[in-house]
């Protein structure tokens, strides 16, 4: 049998960094995880090939070798997905698709023969069973349980052709023990949090050390420290050995949430271990928001401290924030400004609220019949799904409001000064220097301190880095290719 696991192309959003992966050479920030811890459920007898659309491009010879394409997708790929299904109906392949997107609107694609819906743990046997004893393989393989993931197999790593990504990244865990009204993590994986054993654990470590994969790797938890015992006494002790043993390879990101400021001696076992930044769902500053949207982790606490917090422990935070709450008021955008410039989050990702499929937002909005169209899954392309109580052009223009008062380059890399003063590295040392820093250095001197507008802007932070913390230099460099990414993104400059 031979299958071709189609990965789509995202287009270019906050979190893509197209703009700013240029300056490393590299085509993609992170490889298809879901698609290749499925490929390794796959008979070790079939044939395997992937095709990540980030990295290259989709050919006729391609889909001709296949017997089977399986896609997996999330909302932000539809126009991608569109043209994957246009090109397999055209030379008459069958497809199999599951993720996200398949298992919250299976039914708007009558094309797909076949669909391995929610954990593929669970429903991925069943299809290929049915293929095994020559039945009639079902269209639909779906459950409402959730999966034993102490049985999921390492990735196929090696499927990836590893050095046109930014980041490699593994899974711990999946479940969120809280009920933010606007996510969709819950509907999907569940409350209970449920973990891989650490074993699991450091094996990936092993596979992708093994495969010479050395520098960022990504953990893609929506919650890392959702079970904190768990990870407090029985991973991260492991991973720091692991880490110490094999002479730091790797440097690790996470998702928290902001409860994480809570705990120092956690914050101090993930700096040991290799953490260097944490993402956290800020959201909202305004406390009458956090609890409209049940956000209670982020309630009644001094956020701003939390974060700096954080920051002190050695880990860089970058976060979400969102406008748009049926409670917000003009005063809102004003409030996130000044929030986000004190707190020192440079990669501040703020979008208008929308109302992902089957939340219990949106099943609110429904009832209230205030839906207006399905979710885009880019949370930065200035849409909404739903009928706001603000007027919709005040939000609008306020939104846009918070992004050039945050994006534009004076107070852009204000907030990278900001976070440099905040922000205490582990030990105090500086970030090793490989051949790529230097590559990044050099063409973010053409591009944004001779090329761009703002470049005077870039250069002051160079030389107030040199001259007030030399030894977070690589960082300062880092966040002015971010920024030039994030001001194309949100339109604040033609450059490209």
């Amino acid at each position: 049998m031979n299958v071709l696991l189609i990965f789509p192309k995202y287009p270019a959003s906050f979190w893509s960094f197209k703009y700013a992966l240029r300056f490393i050479s590299k085509k993609a920030a992170v490889p298809p995880l879901g698609l290749i811890t499925v490929s390794a459920m796959l008979p070790v007898s079939w044939q395997k090939r992937l095709i990540d659309m980030n990295v290259t491009s989709l050919k006729t010879n391609d889909l001709l070798w296949a017997d089977y394409v399986f896609i997996s997708a999330i909302y932000i790929q539809k126009e991608s997905v569109n043209k994957i299904i246009e090109e397999c109906q055209k030379h008459k392949i069958k497809m199999v698709a599951g993720g996200p997107l398949f298992t919250q609107e299976y039914e708007n694609y009558p094309q797909i023969d076949h669909f391995i819906l929610n954990e593929a743990e669970i429903t991925l046997p069943p299809f290929l069973k049915d293929l095994e004893t020559g039945n009639l393989p079902q269209r639909i393989y779906k459950t409402s349980e959730y999966a034993d993931i102490r049985s999921t197999p390492v990735p196929d790593y090696h499927l990836l052709s590893m050095k046109d990504y930014a980041f490699m990244n593994f899974q711990v865990s999946r479940g969120c023990p809280f009920s933010c009204d606007f996510c969709e993590i819950t509907t999907l994986l569940g409350h209970k949090v449920r973990m891989k054993e650490t074993n699991q654990i450091i094996k990936e470590l092993d596979r992708l050390y093994s495969l010479h994969w050395r520098g960022p790797v990504v953990v893609v938890d929506d919650n890392f420290i959702g079970n904190k015992n768990e990870i407090k006494n029985n991973l991260l002790p492991v991973m720091k050995n692991w880490m110490q043993t094999h002479k730091y390879p790797f440097i690790f990101n996470a998702e928290t949430t902001v409860n994480l400021a809570d705990d120092e001696e956690l914050m101090t076992l993930m700096v040991e271990a290799g953490f260097t930044s944490t993402f956290v769902g800020i959201e909202t500053p305004e406390e009458k928001s956090l609890r409209h949207c049940n956000k209670k982790q982020n309630s009644n606490r001094d956020l701003l401290q939390s974060v700096k917090k954080m920051q002190n422990s050695g880990l860089q935070v970058s976060g979400g924030f969102i406008v748009g709450f049926d409670s917000d008021t003009p005063a809102v955008f004003q409030r996130q400004i000044d929030f986000i410039q004190q707190s020192g989050i440079v990669a501040a990702m703020v979008g208008l609220l929308n109302a992902p499929k089957n939340t219990k937002l949106y099943k609110r909005l429904e009832a209230e019949n205030r839906l207006t169209t399905e979710a885009t899954g880019n949370n930065t392309d200035s849409s909404m799904n739903f009928v706001p109580k603000m007027d919709l052009q005040d939000l609008l223009e306020g939104y846009k409001r918070i992004i050039q008062n945050i994006y534009a380059t004076k107070p852009y890399y204000k907030r990278i000064r900001q976070f440099l003063l905040n922000y205490k590295r582990a030990g105090g040392k500086q970030t090793k220097i490989e051949f790529f820093h230097v590559g990044a250095f050099i063409k973010s001197i053409v591009i944004i301190g001779i090329l761009n507008k703002g470049r005077g802007e870039y250069w002051r932070l160079m030389m107030w880095t040199l001259f007030r913390h030399p030894a977070l230099l690589v960082d300062a460099i880092t966040f002015a290719v971010y920024g030039y990414h994030f001001r194309i993104i949100y339109g604040l400059t033609r450059s490209q």
